[in-house]
Formats: C-alpha cells, structure tokens, sequence
C-alpha cells in the first residue's frame, strides 16, 4: 500500500549533493535541463517548451511534496520524486508499505555517479525514517543508464510491462524493486 509521503521538511546531504524540497527560485535551473532534447524522453516526458510549462511542473512539485530536487556546487541539476505506485497493478503488495522512485538528472552530469549517490540516500531514507518495506523503480527498457542506476543502487528485476508515456507512445517499462531487507 502507499503510505503518505511529505518530504517538504527534509535535507538530505550526500558528500557531493543536498537534495531538498524545491523552491520558486530553482525555476530556471529546472528549466535549463528540462528544456533540452534528450533529457525527458528518457523518462517518457517531452522536453519543456517554455519557462511556463516549467513553472506549472515546479508548482506541482512544490505543492505535491514528494520531489527532491538534487543540487550540486550550488545549482539544481535533477531531481527524485517519491510517486504513489500503482496498486492495482501491483496487488501482491497489498499488505506492504511502499513507494516509487523516478528520477531525472542534467545531461551535463551524466556518468558521474551523481544519481546513484542520490538514489541511495533517499533510498535510506525512505527504509529509516519513513519506514517502508519496499521501493518499486521504473525505467522505460531502453533507458540503460536508468537500469544502471538501479542496479548499483540494490534495486532487482521484477518485471517488464507496457506503459504508454507522455508522448503517447507504448513502451516496455522495467520495474525493478528493493526491499528493507535487502538494503
């Protein structure tokens, strides 16, 4: 079952990020790496078109409460939402309390270990302090460095699916999950 998540109160370092709670002033960070070609669709989400778009998506993170944004040297370069999984579709955790990580990272700051340390952290974090059971984790199958991250990360195969994304598109989606056992 989901379990209620607010993490509007929560810093959690890392040796080189901070991933807090957004703010209004991390619009145009956001929209520097949300606007460019490549980044989104890798999450099955287009590119944002304009800094409006960007600030209708910081409100819902702001107002939803369950997004990280991950900073470094000073500057929001992705982030890591803590989303609600679909229960009917996993009914085998009925009794379970969980969630599901999707994330996002600056093209600019790929294949510097930065989302894994992230995930990590909130991974721990969720086990911890909000005691959960077990973490589900999406990524479209041909996202190989999203499958990687979870693969350092502890996260095991589950099971593919077909997910139709933002773009209308059906694709195969890898669901991988940690339990706090594992971890």
């Amino acid at each position: 079952m989901n379990i209620d998540i607010d993490i509007s109160k929560v810093t959690l370092k890392t040796k080189r990020l901070v991933l807090r709670p957004w703010r209004m002033k991390d619009l145009n960070d956001f929209f520097e790496y949300a606007s460019v070609d490549g980044v989104g669709q890798m999450a099955g989400w287009q590119s944002h078109k304009n800094i409006e778009e960007t600030k209708e998506i910081l409100n819902s993170f702001m107002q939803n409460r369950n997004v990280f944004a991950i900073e470094y040297q000073g500057k929001v370069i992705g982030s890591i939402g803590i989303g609600e999984y679909d229960e009917e579709a996993f009914p085998e955790f009925e009794y379970l309390k969980c969630r599901s990580l999707g994330y996002v990272l600056s093209k600019d700051y790929w294949g510097q270990g930065l989302m894994s340390e992230a995930v990590k952290k909130v991974v721990s974090y969720l086990f911890d302090e909000m005691d959960l059971d077990l973490i589900l984790c999406e990524s479209l199958l041909y996202n190989k460095q999203s499958i990687r991250v979870q693969e350092k990360c502890g996260f095991k195969y589950y099971k593919d699916i077909e997910y139709l994304t933002q773009t209308d598109d059906v694709v195969k989606l890898r669901i991988s999950v940690i339990s706090k056992v594992d971890n």
